[in-house]
């Protein structure tokens, strides 16, 4: 055998051995159980007049408590701001809910710039289509959430708003609970 011969037969040895270790560590090692449900990601929405507004989620639903979406935990903020002026706010995570690629979160928020705004609870919903995700949030029709009165848990608007091109991603870990 040549020497160009015995480098590819040793190579491929290497490799299949390599290979075969990899599969054995693999199959010893007990797999992750994924979570029961998640939102995460950031991106900024789209609006014609220029508006400045950003979304960011890390909302999880451990697998453990794949029967009650309100033990989800993790937190949501948002901002929005145009020619200055606006507010933001961080909230809590007290609720996750998901079905295929739509997510709706709700949270109380803890940090806020919008005077009234910290105690009171929101919801936001994600419809994670890839590029053009959509989002909707439980204060579109009164206005701001300081308006909102009493909102239940896991309860939002739908996607109406979409996310602007090239400015982040959110992605949704669909809920399988056992029925």
């Amino acid at each position: 055998m040549n020497h160009r011969m015995k480098s590819v037969v040793l190579g491929s040895a290497l490799l299949l051995g390599a290979t075969t270790a990899s599969a054995a560590t693999a199959s010893d090692e007990s797999p992750r159980q994924r979570e029961a449900a998640a939102l995460t990601g950031t991106a900024k929405l789209y609006r014609s007049a220029g508006d400045d507004i950003t979304f960011s989620f890390d909302a999880r639903l451990a697998a453990k408590d794949n029967a009650d979406p309100m033990k989800a935990t993790g937190t949501f903020e948002w901002s929005h701001y145009l020619n200055g002026e606006g507010a933001r706010a961080k909230a809590k995570v007290d609720c996750l809910v998901t079905g295929g690629k739509v997510a709706v979160v709700s949270g109380v928020i803890t940090d806020s710039d919008l005077p009234g705004a910290e105690g009171k609870r929101v919801g936001i919903t994600v419809h994670d289509v890839g590029r053009r995700d959509r989002l909707g949030y439980s204060w579109a029709a009164t206005g701001s959430p300081v308006d909102t009165k009493e909102l239940p848990k896991c309860v939002a608007s739908a996607p109406f708003e979409k996310v602007r091109k090239g400015t982040g991603d959110f992605t949704v870990v669909p809920w399988r609970p056992d029925f």
